[in-house]
């Protein structure tokens, strides 16, 4: 069985580039599922693309299928045959093989013995089984948004103009949207714009350079990365890049070459954020610091062409990006003209959702709750309840109407320019803290009761209006909404009741169809993201529903018993005392146990119920007021010394004892070892 290298090329017009990078990896995913589905052996495959291009190499893949030996089982043999004849399901199954009836075998297995044929089945070259495999690949790609070209009814993201299917030096009879493909691939439009001939499918990533194209994405992607930070050295700056840009900008272009540019000074009494967002979002620009982190009137552009004056290039740019600072200029002169008190009213007419309300109810149901936890936490309650009237006051503004992600920043500069408190500015911006799970929280106390308060009542509004998430639908980032809350209770440690605040945003609505269960619906379903949230620190599934089967409703105790039952589970006791919690709860409920933990010492006569007790006992006195103090790892280790006293119980003691007396006594000895244990969470779900 022969290797060698697979390419397949689909060239087009230039696609989208924030979807480049998916449309690639599923491309590449789809052939390789295709061999694999077809057992064609093969070392690796590889990804690449630009912007006019999608590109699979496979490594050292088989020509062909391996032979395999084929073993299809037919009649029952007692079926097969009547007096010595073959039947005629003997005869149907010989002739589906094309075969006679002499020529099939028996087969013995566990459950008798069957007819059967075996036979050795060649397997299929790589060039019959490829054209299927290709448009099978192709067909699943998730294509944002399919477009026709021409007078042709074919549909793809963009049109497609080449298809390339070489194996080693070999053309893959192979069609495709239209295409028929061939050795034949483009470079650069510009600047090698003639048909390439591809001699083998090992030359394409060189071929392509040469041909001023970089196919190889990471590497596209570095290159740029290198070059806006040589730009930026030169200009004695610091480059921010942000990843999602860089990828972007490695979407747009095929061979990098960096350049920087410059705008009117004048501009920088504009807030930085808003230049950079205009700089990102319409130029797909990088922006410059200089060594106090201040941004600098630079910026720099990654064209996809190297010219011969590149000159050109920069002042075509700064002449593109000028009327763009302008327009935030405007907006933000425009803004400064309005105090943000004096948006209020125009929240009336802004919708939060059709049946909760207008942006303003929101501001008014929120309010409460945030003055609520203001007052819990040792926060300031007017500054708390001012940030809530101003939250989505910024929102109206034309800068936030022209760059949405500036909500919350603007009300920030726009606040602090009204001489609102400080505070009350900060948390303007802090109300959207944490974006993503891993983000920041709030730091400033009127920020994290803004950033809950905001959160808790879109939670309560839509699960009471019927809308809680189902699957992949979550149209109001209600996940995101409760891993935020959770986060700003666990990282700002907030010793808050989340069925106590959640009671109170609920009870801020009026007419909710789905009152009756919504704090416990909320409750179970936020609670439930615990099961999540500590993945990436090592909580397992088991250590969540160890404490999930406590009535925790404070999330920074949840977290504590968390950490602790964590920590337990490393030691050496926590297997043997988690079965043996395991077993004392089988035992329980088997024999309907009262729940009673009051032992009579009198009626323990064994050794080992004796020693369990006492231990009992001293670990009770030492572990209650470690528990009291929410000191749980620490009352998990005190507990994990009882494991001796307890596997000698279970070694030694008769537990259903004859005498109904002792018998009982001895289960409510177990109940009150439970009882102790459970106390921080339920350690039968681990391990054992």
């Amino acid at each position: 069985m022969a290797v060698d290298t697979l390419l397949l090329e689909l060239g087009t017009e230039e696609l989208p580039p924030i979807a480049l990078d998916a449309l690639s990896d599923a491309f590449a995913d789809g052939i390789q599922r295709g061999l694999e589905a077809a057992e064609i052996p093969f070392a690796d495959v590889v990804a690449l693309a630009s912007p006019r291009r999608l590109a699979v190499q496979v490594t050292r893949l088989a020509d062909k299928q391996p032979d395999r030996e084929v073993e299809r089982r037919g009649p029952a043999l007692a079926a097969a045959y009547k007096d010595g004849a073959p039947t005629k399901a003997a005869e149907g199954f010989a002739r589906s093989c094309g075969v006679s009836v002499d020529q099939l075998i028996e087969l013995e297995t566990p459950k008798g013995t069957w007819l059967g044929f075996r036979e050795q089945q060649t397997g299929e070259h790589i060039q019959t089984l490829l054209p299927g495999i290709l448009n099978k690949a192709i067909a699943a790609l998730p294509v944002p948004k399919y477009m026709r070209w021409g007078d042709s009814r074919i549909e793809f993201s963009r049109p497609a103009h080449w298809l390339v299917a070489l194996y080693g030096r070999d053309v893959v009879a192979a069609q495709a949207l239209g295409l028929t493909a061939s050795r034949t691939t483009y470079g650069h439009r510009f600047h090698a714009p003639d048909a390439i001939q591809l001699g083998h499918a090992d030359d394409y990533l060189s071929t392509l350079e040469n041909a001023y194209v970089l196919a190889d994405r990471q590497r596209r992607r570095e290159r740029i990365r290198e070059q806006v930070l040589a730009e930026a050295e030169v200009q004695d700056a610091t480059a921010v890049i942000d990843e999602d840009l860089l990828t972007e900008v490695s979407g747009l272009v095929e061979w990098p070459v960096a350049l920087t540019g410059s705008f009117d000074a004048r501009f920088l009494e504009v807030p930085a954020e808003c230049l950079v967002s205009s700089m990102q979002a319409h130029q797909k620009y990088f922006h410059l610091l200089d060594e106090n982190g201040t941004l600098k009137p630079l910026f720099i552009t990654v064209a996809n062409i190297d010219s011969q004056d590149p000159d050109q290039v920069i002042q075509g740019n700064e002449k593109v990006i000028r009327p763009r600072l302008a327009d935030a200029a405007f907006f933000f002169d425009t803004d400064r003209k309005r105090t943000l008190e004096s948006r209020l009213p125009a929240l009336n007419d802004m919708v939060f959702q059709q049946k909760l309300g207008t942006l303003a109810d929101k501001a008014r149901r929120s309010e409460t709750v945030a003055a609520f936890i203001a007052e819990k936490t040792g926060g300031n309650v007017a500054h708390a309840q001012r940030a809530t009237q101003l939250a989505k006051c910024d929102l109206v503004t034309e800068m936030v109407q022209e760059f949405a992600e500036l909500q919350g920043v603007m009300g920030h500069y726009y606040a602090a320019r009204d001489g609102e408190p400080a505070e009350v500015a900060a948390a303007l911006e802090e109300q959207y803290l944490p974006r993503f799970a891993s983000d920041t929280i709030a730091q400033t106390p009127t920020g994290k009761a803004l950033a809950l308060a905001d959160r808790l009542d879109t939670l309560t509004g839509i699960f009471g209006i019927g809308q809680r998430p189902t699957g992949a639908k979550d149209p109001f980032a209600l996940r995101r909404a409760s891993i935020a809350v959770i986060n700003t209770l666990v990282k700002g440690e907030l010793d808050l009741d989340l069925r106590e605040l959640l009671t109170l945003a609920a009870e801020q609505h009026s007419n909710l169809p789905k009152a009756d269960t919504l704090v416990d619906d909320v409750l179970t379903y936020m609670l439930d993201r615990f099961r999540s949230w500590g993945q990436d620190d090592g909580i397992s599934a088991e250590m969540y529903l160890a404490v999930r089967k406590r009535p925790v409703t404070k999330p920074l105790d949840f977290a504590r018993r968390l950490q602790a039952v964590k920590a337990f589970a490393q030691r050496d006791e926590a297997a043997a005392l988690a079965a043996a919690n395991k077993r004392v709860s089988n035992i329980l409920a088997k024999q309907e146990h009262d729940g009673s933990t009051t032992v009579n010492a009198e009626l323990l006569s064994e050794d080992a119920e004796k020693t369990l007790y006492q231990a009992l006992e001293n670990r009770r006195d030492s572990v209650t007021p470690l528990l009291a103090d929410g000191h749980y790892m620490e009352a998990l280790d005190a507990l994990a010394t009882l494991r001796e006293p307890v596997d000698n119980f279970f070694d030694q003691v008769m537990v259903m004892a004859d005498d109904e007396a002792v018998r009982r006594n001895r289960l409510a000895l177990l109940a009150s070892l439970q009882a102790l244990f459970l106390e921080v969470a339920d350690i039968s779900e681990l391990p054992q």
